[in-house]
């Protein structure tokens, strides 16, 4: 008896503690006035969120609690926060930081930084697209923007945020080699998502489900309004993600628009999303269960 009480309590322990962690976490909460332009998430644990801002901002990482209450920041002086977009990290301490927006398609300094926490190293990636000749290209073809990416078996895997209205509504999916250096990506598949930008993207801790975040954009008469959803893609093989069984979960709807920017997987069921500064609405995150 003793020892089925023992088998007992070791396997309820760690779903108790992990259920109360999760009732700890809030469904929604608001933002430092820091984080004014969120744009990349890495959620280290359920207490260390890990932020950055876009396109002119300081280069500098900062982590919240669950709350969003700002604990720490570190500033990456000697580099320069062109476009940042997104935030990735490996098993080995690593954070990648991808200085890759891209919004007129004519960069041809697309950077990926490397950064251990540890060490404090920094390294990166320099790279370019293969399909990419012109800089800009035709409007039309204007596909080479980047604001999404994870980490996933020593590469990183790339997914473009085509342009609304005059693109072709796909999201082309690119790798490059998790290793320092010069590169060009390779280009592994595609995918239309029916007038949707892919904004972030994330893969679970069990490496079993990938999540796309994406926005679109109307125009109404007086206040424009914005519609957010998070493709699932599940039941894939290997790489093949796109080819997996995918399914659509809808952000709930503002009356004024907005704009998801970033996401990470708490654990195999939720994920955490989170918007930027508008002028009507301020920078909050917020918590979505998959089913």
């Amino acid at each position: 008896m003793r020892n089925l009480f023992l088998i007992f309590i070791t396997i309820l322990l760690p779903i108790l503690s992990f259920s109360q962690s999760k009732k700890k976490l809030p469904k929604r909460f608001k933002l430092p006035s820091e984080l004014k332009e969120i744009s990349g998430l890495y959620l280290k644990n359920s207490n260390e969120f890990w932020w950055h801002n876009d396109s002119g901002s300081q280069p500098i990482l900062y982590q919240t609690n669950a709350k969003g209450k700002l604990t720490k920041t570190i500033h990456l002086d000697q580099i320069k926060n062109t476009d940042w977009e997104e935030l990735t990290h490996d098993d080995k301490g690593n954070i990648y930081i991808g200085d890759f927006g891209n919004n007129r398609n004519k960069r041809k300094d697309l950077r990926i930084y490397i950064y251990n926490f540890e060490t404090e190293n920094l390294d990166s990636i320099k790279f370019t697209y293969p399909d990419q000749t012109q800089f800009p290209p035709p409007s039309a073809q204007c596909n080479f923007d980047m604001e999404a990416f994870f980490y996933y078996k020593n590469q990183l895997h790339l997914f473009s945020k085509n342009r609304l209205n005059v693109g072709n509504g796909f999201t082309k999916y690119y790798t490059l080699e998790a290793e320092a250096g010069e590169q060009v990506a390779v280009l592994k598949d595609s995918i239309n998502l029916k007038n949707r930008v892919v904004t972030a993207a994330a893969i679970s801790p069990d490496c079993k489900t990938v999540a796309l975040l994406s926005y679109t954009y109307k125009k109404r008469k007086l206040i424009p309004k914005s519609k957010a959803s998070v493709f699932i893609f599940r039941d894939f093989e290997g790489t093949d993600f796109l080819k997996g069984k995918m399914k659509k979960k809808r952000v709930p709807v503002f009356l004024v628009a907005t704009q998801y920017e970033a996401l990470d997987f708490f654990d195999n069921k939720y994920i955490f999303i989170a918007s930027e500064k508008t002028k009507f609405i301020k920078q909050k995150g917020k918590r979505l269960k998959l089913k």
